[in-house]
Order: structure tokens, then C-alpha cells, then sequence
């Protein structure tokens, strides 16, 4: 598997990140919502990176510089055919190691309460994520979930 920084400019990205906001939105009231679309992930601030397996796109994921030293992980999403099969942890150990190469000291993230958001919250501890307050612009959820980790 190869993880390489996305442009964001193929029709397969976009597909696989449409697929991603329509499962957010099926899942999550909309006013809980706050994965990227595709626009939004073009963004200067923005970091995105997709898994290819051979030409197969099977993971991706990005994050948002909030300030000097914290970034926010944002639109990790394994293809549904390969979940469980270690993409989502190759990917997020990739992630930690760029986000400390780049100089954050903090990596935080928001994901949902909802059971289909179980497998997520528990891979986040895997990786040393703890649970903490609303950060950035976020505001309190029975929705979401906020955690964060030291890089």
C-alpha cells in the first residue's frame, strides 16, 4: 500500500469523499455534521492524503492546521469492502508522524457518538487520543465526541 499527499483533483477522490459526507449525513443530524466535502479540503490550511492499494483508492485522510501547533485530523475513511483490514491504523500512524514532521505539537479530532462510530473512537485510543473539551470552533455535542493526543 502507498499513502501519497492527494490534490484532490481525480474523479475517484471526489467519488470516495462524496460516499464519505452522504454516510455522515445518513448517520449523524446535520447539524452534527462536520465532515469536509470536497471544496473544503482544497483549502491552503489542508493536508490531504489518499491510500492506494495497486490503483485501487482503499483510505484517506487529512488535516487542518488550526494554529502553530495544533491540527485537527479530519476525513479519515477507509473503503467499506477493506474495513478492518489495517488501512485506518497504517494511515493514522502516517498522519501522527507527518503531523509531528510538521511542527504541530497537538492532534486533535471530533467524531460521532453513535455505535457506527465505535471501531473509530476505539482505534483513536489505540493511539494514545484521549477524550477532551470542544476545541476550535466546535461547541458542545451529545453528537460528537472531541479527543486529542501530544505529538
Amino acid at each position: 500500500m502507498k499513502i501519497v499527499v492527494d490534490d484532490l483533483s481525480g474523479p475517484e477522490v471526489a467519488r470516495f469523499l462524496d460516499e464519505h459526507v452522504r454516510q455522515m449525513r445518513s448517520i449523524t443530524p446535520l447539524e452534527s455534521k462536520h465532515a469536509l466535502d470536497l471544496d473544503a479540503l482544497r483549502k491552503p490550511e489542508i493536508t490531504f492524503w489518499s491510500v492506494r492499494d495497486g490503483d485501487a483508492l482503499v483510505g484517506c485522510g487529512a488535516i487542518k492546521r488550526l494554529d502553530a501547533g495544533h491540527a485537527e485530523l479530519k476525513s479519515m475513511r477507509t473503503a467499506p469492502i477493506r474495513k478492518r483490514s489495517g488501512i485506518a491504523s497504517l494511515l493514522l500512524e502516517h498522519i501522527i508522524a507527518e503531523t509531528k514532521r510538521m511542527g504541530f505539537t497537538r492532534l486533535s479530532l471530533e467524531t460521532g457518538t453513535a455505535e457506527f462510530f465505535l471501531p473509530a473512537r476505539k482505534l483513536y485510543e489505540k493511539f494514545g487520543f484521549i477524550p477532551c473539551a470542544p476545541f476550535a470552533d466546535y461547541q458542545p455535542d451529545l453528537n460528537s465526541t472531541f479527543m486529542t493526543r501530544k505529538c
